[in-house]
């Protein structure tokens, strides 16, 4: 049986929202990030970060950059205990950017791309998924994927929750109660 997961937004989500962040020592986990992961992973979740960085393609930070930042972040969590099952991003910009980069592609949320890849490299089953971010283009992907829900977390941009398609708004990833409740409901179905 396909393995189900819960797709992340790294900016705002997972880390402390900075504008076209790629420095490690100007990384900052989003408090409750690990207890959440270890939840998720002790219900049998796949964790999978999938990240839009056109920073990349605006030319403010290089593919190496962003993949040594990666490398870390996932090394970070692997001394907590969490296997991060992959990590996507999408470099590509629709209108600003460098030749190559500046395209309108199917990877960059609210395109579902990130998430249909994972799907089909790990063998995940979207209709049993969860997918976390912190704007619209993050709800829009996971509903475009199919996912079983789509979860907006306050920490990293203003929401507007009358506004929003999300099926639940929580104040960021440290919020483990409204998770725990958020896995038993899929758990009973």
């Amino acid at each position: 049986m396909a393995a189900k997961a819960v797709f992340i937004d790294r900016d705002g989500v997972v880390n402390e929202e900075r504008e076209y962040l790629h420095r490690i020592e100007e990384f900052r986990f989003i408090e409750g990030v690990f207890d959440a992961c270890r939840m998720f992973q002790r219900h049998g979740y796949r964790i999978v970060i999938v990240t839009n960085q056109s920073g990349i393609g605006r030319g403010y930070y290089t593919e190496r950059e962003y993949t040594r930042l990666t490398e870390w972040m996932v090394g970070e969590f692997a001394q907590q205990g969490i296997t991060i099952t992959d990590v996507l991003h999408c470099p590509h910009h629709p209108d600003e950017g460098r030749a190559g980069y500046r395209v309108a592609c199917g990877c960059r949320k609210p395109a579902p791309g990130m998430l249909l890849e994972a799907a089909r490299r790990h063998h995940l089953d979207l209709s049993r998924s969860l997918m976390i971010g912190d704007k619209e283009a993050d709800v829009a992907a996971g509903r475009a994927a199919g996912v079983w829900r789509t979860i907006l977390v306050r920490s990293g941009h203003p929401i507007e929750e009358s506004a929003t398609r999300a099926d639940q708004v929580i104040d960021s990833l440290g919020a483990l109660e409204a998770l725990q409740r958020i896995i038993t409901q899929q758990e009973a179905e």
